[in-house]
């Protein structure tokens, strides 16, 4: 992997401990732990999925991994392209958002302590956040244009903190906007303070200039201001002599968008998720800030939102999401969009319909991060310890496995450096002189090329040494074996592809736990893609079986005539999917 140079200014000399140096004029956000952020690692893609065709040469992209890696692998060639961006990123409201799964009639109400799975998990500590968003917001002010606008969506836990580092990256005199998305609806019980009922959203330029089309988002004039537009004004100094009043007004910086709750009645389906935000927003932030063919761009994508308004306003988009429950989610709201719009615009169209989807840091290895540990463990073969501090041990190293879910840094090691027994080591120190105190193994998913040193460095600051050595996962993964999560019964009869069968199996022992009894396999499907002329390389469905809420697949496909090599996609319920391929005579 080769290194990749971040540009983005940066003031601080030093901000390890606290030693920061006097900055006049400068105010700056301080905390625990934090660092510069001025390169990064290029970390390979790998296409997946296509889904549609190109227009002027371009297909929108949609990324299955941490947004850290996918935005340095996008840094090479796409660094200072995209026009808009929109962010819609954790907010640290202290709560994990569960997700209701429906088993077309049955529903079941998806619990982290039963199916050891959450949507997503929005609980951080202070530090940890602050350092999480800084680096992003670094990587996308490389990634925005010249003109480009960046919004970043927030509320008030971190709008304060948020704003003082956007000033940071950004610069103060780039801030154009905090707009305030307002909505009501009921508050709890026994509240002793006003309702909250409103998000921020910040909005930042690059370099003093940015795109504003007015005329896009004209909302209509008061009935009083048009009452008072009269002839006889004109001329008076409250109207100018030769001035007309525009077609609408332009909207204030506080948005009421919302007729209960967090949700405007404008007629599009909701699809649960938690976090989903509306399609009007995203429509106004789009439509003023840039023009057809422009560049959209959201990395913390959730169900779509902003990429679904990209392809209807005729943008190109790229999203990312860590989340598996997103990227499922977000391809299936896209392909209805798509066939919509294929149906309606002519063949020369300049909607870009087109998208293909691709795994970052081959992040398909491990979906379940809660998961991710019980199957390293077992593939290898670690001795578990009551220990808290290790996870393991075997042949007398110390295993600690870091977040598999996204790169392992500095921060990662806090929890070992402030948690190691000094009086054991001490011990071994009195007795070993010279020798290392602990043989310790770090397992990772891509990682900083100065982990290793980092801790040992640690250690070294407390008088001790210790042997350190990184384990990747993405080098050594082809040692390893993982447990394969379904399977199904398939067959083609009579030029037909039948699917007899179908066992999820993460989902099966989750519904065993509910006591839900299952009769027929078609309720646990959300969704059935064939690609009957698979290359082996990237899947490109030619048949898409994605049933409503109260319908089912169907199961049964005919086989077209020129159909050479047949690959079958089921995700079942929780976005988890098995495929296999099935060679033809």
């Amino acid at each position: 992997m080769s290194e990749l140079n971040i540009k983005a200014e940066q003031d601080i000399k030093s901000v390890e401990n606290f030693e920061f140096e006097p900055i006049k004029g400068k105010p700056m956000l301080r905390w625990n732990g934090k660092r510069p952020f001025t390169s990064t690692e290029f970390f390979p893609a790998q296409l997946k999925e296509t889904y549609g065709e190109e227009t002027d040469g371009w297909l929108n992209k949609i990324f299955w991994g941490d947004n850290l890696q996918v935005m340095s692998h996008l840094l090479k060639k796409y660094r200072g392209q995209v026009d808009l961006i929109y962010i819609d990123p954790p907010f640290d409201s202290k709560a994990d958002y569960k997700k209701t799964i429906a088993l077309r009639g049955k529903t079941i109400k998806n619990d982290s302590t039963t199916f050891e799975e959450k949507q997503y998990g929005d609980i951080w500590t202070n530090d940890e956040y602050l350092q999480f968003m800084y680096e992003r917001l670094v990587l996308l002010r490389e990634l925005l244009s010249d003109q480009g606008s960046i919004f970043l969506h927030c509320d008030w836990h971190k709008i304060h903190h948020l704003r003082c580092i956007m000033d940071e990256i950004f610069g103060p005199n780039n801030f154009i906007n905090e707009i305030i998305w307002c909505y009501y609806g009921p508050g709890s019980p026994g509240m002793k303070q006003f309702n909250r009922k409103h998000d921020n959203i910040l909005w930042y330029c690059k370099n003093g200039s940015w795109k504003f089309d007015e005329n896009a988002i004209r909302i209509p004039h008061d009935e009083k201001t048009i009452g008072n537009f009269k002839e006889g004004l004109r001329g008076s100094g409250f109207i100018a002599g030769d001035y007309e009043i525009p077609e609408g007004k332009i909207p204030e910086d506080w948005w009421i968008m919302a007729i209960a709750g967090r949700y405007p009645n404008d007629g599009i389906k909701r699809v649960g998720y938690p976090t989903e935000k509306p399609f009007p927003l995203l429509e106004r932030i789009i439509k003023a800030t840039t023009n057809p063919g422009d560049l959209v761009m959201d990395c913390f994508m959730g169900s779509g939102v902003a990429l679904s308004e990209s392809m209807k306003l005729g943008r190109r988009f790229i999203g990312a999401d860590i989340n598996l429950g997103a990227i499922d989610i977000t391809v299936k709201r896209l392909l209805k969009i798509q066939r919509e719009l294929n149906e309606q615009l002519p063949n020369d169209n300049p909607n870009y319909t087109g998208f293909e989807v691709y795994n970052v840091n081959n992040y398909d290895v491990f979906r379940n991060p809660v998961e991710a540990k019980e199957l390293l463990i077992k593939a290898l073969e670690i001795q578990r310890l009551p220990d808290n501090l290790w996870d393991g041990e075997k042949d007398g190293r110390m295993y600690k496995i870091m977040p598999v879910n996204r790169i392992a840094t500095r921060v990662d090691l806090n929890e070992i450096i402030t948690n190691f027994p000094r009086a054991e080591y001490d011990r071994r120190k009195d007795d070993n002189p010279g020798k290392p105190v602990e043989l310790i193994t770090l397992v990772c998913m891509g990682h900083e090329p100065s982990l290793a040193g980092e801790l040992k460095m640690a250690f070294n600051n407390e008088g001790y040494k210790v042997d350190v050595e990184v384990l990747d996962i993405l080098r050594d993964k082809a040692n390893l074996e993982f447990k394969r999560d379904s399977d199904a019964d398939i067959t083609i009869e009579n030029g037909k592809l039948v699917v007899r069968n179908f066992y999820p199996m993460n989902l099966m022992q989750k519904l065993s736990l509910q006591k839900e009894e299952v009769d027929d396999w078609k309720v646990l499907v959300d969704s059935i893609k064939i690609d009957f002329n698979y290359d082996k390389s990237v899947f490109t469905p030619t048949l898409t079986d994605i049933p409503e809420k109260n319908e089912i697949v169907k199961g049964v496909y005919t086989i077209p005539a020129d159909a050479s090599r047949i690959h079958i996609k089921i995700t079942d319920v929780l976005s988890e999917s098995f495929e296999t391929t099935l060679e033809l005579d």
